[in-house]
C-alpha cells in the first residue's frame, strides 16, 4: 500500500488527542476544549504526530551508535519520561505531579550536549493533558537552519546528520545493511518506501541513493542478504 502522509498524520493525531485530552470524567467541556486547542497549536508548531524518530534526529541522537534509538528514553539522556507522545519536532511527556519527574525531564534536557544543528528545550505547560494530576512537559527541537516550507527536514540537514552517525560504523561493522533494513532508522515512523512525516519523497530518494553508494564501497563489509 502506498504511503499517504496526510492520512497517516490524521490517524495519528486522532489517537494522540484521545490519549492526551482528559476524559469527560476528569474535565468539563470547557477544559477539554482548551486542551484540544492547545494540542492543535502544538501540532501547528512542532509538526505531525509520529511513532518514532529517525535515529539521526536531534531528539534521539545521544545514543550508542551500535544500538540506535528511535524514541526518547534514558538511552538518549532523558530522565523522568512518562505517558509520552511524539511530534516531528518535539514531544510531550506527562508524568504525575507527585512523582517529581517533570523537574527531572527539564533537568535532563538542560544537561544534554549541545547539538550542532538544533537546540533542545523543555518547559512545563499550563494546560491539562492526559490526567488532572499530571504535569505536561513540552520538549522542543528548534532547528538552527530553516526547514522546508512544508515542515520537512531538507537533505542539506538530514544527510550530514546521517553520515555523522553511520560513517564511524565502518570501524566495527562486519556486514552492510541494505536500504530495506535501514529505512526505519533513516526515515522515522510512519514511513513509506522513500518518504515519511520527516522527509519528502525527493529527500528520501537522495538518502537511499547515497546509502546504496556507501554500502557498495565495501566499507561496512559484504552486503547482508
Amino acid at each position: 500500500m502506498a504511503f499517504r502522509a496526510d492520512e497517516a498524520a490524521r490517524l495519528a493525531y486522532e489517537q494522540v488527542e484521545a490519549y492526551l485530552v482528559p476524559r469527560p470524567r476528569y474535565a468539563d467541556e470547557t477544559q477539554r476544549a482548551r486542551s484540544k486547542e492547545a494540542l492543535q497549536d502544538i501540532v501547528d508548531e512542532l509538526g505531525p504526530v509520529v511513532d518514532a524518530y529517525p535515529s539521526w534526529h536531534p531528539l534521539v541522537c545521544n545514543h550508542d551508535s551500535r544500538h540506535p534509538s528511535t524514541t526518547p528514553s534514558d538511552l538518549c539522556g532523558y530522565r523522568g519520561l512518562d505517558h509520552t507522545r511524539y511530534f516531528a519536532h518535539g514531544f510531550i511527556s506527562c508524568p504525575y505531579s507527585s512523582s517529581g519527574k517533570a523537574e527531572k525531564i527539564i533537568e535532563s534536557v538542560n544537561a544534554l550536549p549541545r547539538h550542532p544543528a538544533a537546540s533542545i528545550t523543555a518547559e512545563k505547560l499550563d494546560i491539562q493533558l492526559y490526567h488532572p494530576d499530571a504535569t505536561p512537559v513540552l520538549v522542543k527541537c528548534e532547528w538552527d537552519n530553516p526547514l522546508d516550507a512544508d515542515g520537512m527536514i531538507p537533505l542539506s540537514i538530514a544527510m550530514p546528520l546521517i553520515l555523522e552517525k553511520e560513517i564511524p560504523c565502518w570501524h566495527w561493522a562486519t556486514v552492510a545493511e541494505t536500504w530495506e533494513t535501514m529505512r526505519p532508522y533513516f526515515l522515522g515512523s510512519p514511513h513509506g518506501s522513500r518518504s515519511s512525516l520527516f522527509v519528502s519523497q525527493e529527500t528520501g530518494q537522495a538518502i537511499k541513493k547515497i546509502w546504496n553508494a556507501l554500502i557498495l564501497t565495501g566499507m561496512f563489509g559484504p552486503i547482508k542478504v
